[in-house]
């Protein structure tokens, strides 16, 4: 029995090339890039700058908005939406360079561990390098709007507390932006910045919330923009902001919990028939030579894989559940 160890040598190079670009991106804006620092961001810029508040707002606000302003690129548009949500640093220009790089590591990668032809190594070396990105920037994202909401409850607990003992609600956003960690703190960062310059606070948050897509910054955004209209104790308002926000993360906890095996049954459902197919592949390659031949095999394969990608969008379905 022959066991070829190709399809192994593609995966190890896919997740090389993975890794290569989270090096890449550690090793050009430094450990306070990552989401589990410690260290704000926005401070760190304030010291490399020498405390100038300008330039150092006007680089985060480029970072947070050149992502959808480039959507007209070719094969950017797929992830725009994901790196602005994700507020990845490198410019759309350096994204598309990174993965015309990770193509190159790829097809280099191929062409010392497999005997494939010319077209398919340069085929799948272009698929590598775009998935590779693809795929860092979508995890990325999910993880930064993650922490957002588990860390906006606290972030407007502080700012109630804040306004209890007089300070403005500028104040209130200054102290969060120093007290919570990123990445919620270099966003209220930034917007402290904006209204020490004279930008409306409620236009602010609105607008962070919209890049974010986020509910919970729509309800923080609209409270303010209602209290600075009409007036009104804005302590309680946000005291029962935060009472509802931590409602709504408790109760989405709670049906992650209880979905929790009906997603991994449906991600099992979905992946057995691809591992089975591979295995038997490793272990038998001649296992389908007696069939691949005859006029219905090829549709027969595109009907599997349709119904197989039908499955994944339908158990998906099944259990994103919206909160």
């Amino acid at each position: 029995m022959i066991i070829s160890m190709e399809p192994i040598i593609y995966g190890v190079i896919f997740v090389a090339v993975l890794l290569l670009v989270e090096g890449i991106y550690l090793t050009v804006f430094g450990k306070s890039i990552s989401l589990n620092s410690r260290v704000n961001r926005r401070y760190e810029l304030l010291e490399k700058g020498s405390g100038n508040r300008e330039e150092v707002l006007n680089q985060l606000r480029k970072e947070m908005s050149q992502h959808l302003q480039s959507r007209k690129i070719p094969l950017y548009s797929v992830l725009a939406e994901k790196a602005q949500k994700a507020n990845i640093a490198f410019s759309p220009k350096q994204l598309l360079m990174i993965m015309v790089l990770l193509g190159m590591v790829a097809f280099v990668g191929l062409s010392i561990g497999t005997s494939a032809s010319m077209p398919i190594r340069v085929a799948v070396s272009v698929l590598m390098g775009i998935g590779a990105v693809y795929v860092w920037i979508q995890s990325k994202a999910k993880k930064r709007l993650a922490l957002i909401e588990e860390q906006l409850p606290d972030a407007v607990e502080l700012m109630v507390r804040s306004l209890r003992v007089g300070h403005p609600f500028s104040n209130a956003l200054n102290i969060v932006a120093k007290e919570v960690p990123d990445p919620l703190g270099t966003e209220m960062g930034v917007i402290a910045d904006e209204s020490a310059y004279g930008r409306e606070v409620g236009e602010a948050l609105k607008d962070m919330a919209e890049r974010l897509d986020m509910q919970d910054l729509r309800f923080l955004a609209v409270a303010v923009s209602i209290q600075q209209q009409s007036g009104g104790n804005l302590a309680e308002v946000l005291e029962g902001l935060s009472k509802v926000i931590r409602s709504r993360f408790k109760l989405f906890r709670r049906v992650k919990a209880i979905t929790a095996e009906a997603q991994w049954s449906g991600k099992f459902l979905s992946g057995f028939p691809l591992l089975a197919l591979l295995t038997i592949t490793l272990i038998k390659p001649d296992y389908y030579d007696s069939v691949k031949d005859t006029p219905a095999f090829i549709p027969a394969c595109l009907v599997v894989a349709g119904f197989l990608t039908v499955n994944i969008f339908v158990m998906k379905s099944l259990v994103n559940i919206k909160v």
